[in-house]
Order: structure tokens, then C-alpha cells, then sequence
């Protein structure tokens, strides 16, 4: 049976250990590499180029920061969010910025096994309640719309509309170029624009 590579990316050291400890003992899963910043997921993906890579919402650099700079590093790679936010806004940004899973870290580690095993088929899963919040939040209309930006994409839109370029924006945020140039993309399909200046254009109007 073909081994299922993971990587685990938390700073809170005892969490992380015991992640790792339970993924160990599950048949076919192997950690092949740890950390605790956006930086280590980055060098994780860069260097080993996992199957999975389990991101914290909460750590240095942020995880939903992290998302982009993995995928632009190892697009194969597929994130599963662990965290213990239960925030809507912060789920659909996940989403939003290529995450495949969102769980909850009151998991156990069959529940965890399932979840990796299930986005590693292609497809998303969400913690049950959390898919039942986003569900009352769509019924009320709130933070789910789908053309929404996430906090980071209206950062760089801030920075577009300034006249700045990928790289200096990269600069400016902490980002890699690569990942800024993922976060153009996202940008443009959200606001139905065709280029960086008709998106500049729209953004200074809804300003």
C-alpha cells in the first residue's frame, strides 16, 4: 500500500506531537516533516512535498497565509485546516484560498484519518459543525457570499489600486510573488475583471 505523506504545522509543541503521534500509528500514514510558522510550511512543502499538510488558523505568519505560498511551493499538496476557529469568514477564506479540508480540533484520530482520506480523493470536508454554520449562514444571507474577498485579497487589492506590482506588494505583505500572483488570480474571477486595472478601477469605486 502506497504510503500517504503528511505534514504538521502547529505551534503549540504537545498538540503537535500528539498529531503526529496518532497519524504515525495509523497504517500508511507517515509524517515526514513538522514546524511551526508559515515558514516551516513553506520549507516543508519546498523540501519534501507532502501528500497532505495539516495547517493551524493560529500560528506565526498565519496559516491562511500559509495556504497560498504551499500550493505555489507544491501544487499537488493538499491542506486540511486544523484549528480551533469556528468562525464562518475564516472557513470560507480557507476555501477560498485552496484549503480542501476545515476540522475542528476537538477531532479524534479516526475522525482526522477521515478527513485526510477523504480530501486525498479529491473532495472537501468540512467538520459537521461547521458545514451546519455556514449553512444558517447562507439561509440569513450573511458572510458566505461567494463573491466576497477574503482579508488578505482586499489587502492586496489595497496595494493594487495603489499602483504597486506583485512583487512590491510580495514585499509589502510578507509574500512570496508567486503567491501574490495566485491571489490576482482569485481576485479577478471574484470581481469579474479582465486585467489588474479594470480590478483597480472597480475597487477605488466600491471604496
Amino acid at each position: 500500500m502506497t504510503a500517504i505523506t503528511i505534514g504538521v504545522v502547529d505551534d503549540h509543541p504537545l498538540f503537535r506531537e500528539g498529531v503526529t503521534r496518532s497519524l504515525s500509528e495509523i497504517s500508511n500514514f507517515v509524517v515526514v516533516g513538522e514546524g511551526a510558522s508559515s515558514d516551516d510550511a513553506a520549507m516543508i512543502a519546498s523540501n519534501n512535498r507532502p501528500d497532505v499538510m495539516l495547517l493551524d488558523v493560529s500560528m506565526p505568519g498565519g496559516g491562511l497565509s500559509a495556504i497560498g505560498e504551499v500550493l505555489a511551493l507544491s501544487p499537488s499538496t493538499k491542506i486540511l485546516m486544523l484549528t480551533v476557529s469556528e468562525e464562518v469568514d475564516t472557513l470560507l477564506g480557507a476555501l477560498q484560498r485552496g484549503a480542501m479540508g476545515y476540522v475542528l480540533k476537538g477531532v479524534g484520530s479516526r475522525g482526522l484519518a477521515e478527513a485526510i482520506r477523504t480530501i486525498l480523493s479529491g473532495s472537501r470536508y468540512i467538520s459537521p459543525t461547521m458545514s451546519a454554520k455556514v449553512m444558517e449562514s447562507s439561509l440569513q444571507g450573511g458572510s458566505s457570499e461567494k463573491n466576497s474577498l477574503t482579508p488578505r485579497e482586499r489587502e492586496v487589492m489595497d496595494l493594487v489600486a495603489q499602483g504597486l506590482s506583485n512583487k512590491h506588494i510580495g514585499l509589502r505583505l510578507g509574500l512570496q510573488e508567486k503567491t501574490v500572483k495566485h491571489h490576482m488570480t482569485q481576485i479577478l474571477s471574484k470581481l469579474g475583471a479582465s486585467n489588474r486595472t479594470e480590478a483597480a478601477l472597480q475597487w477605488r469605486e466600491r471604496r
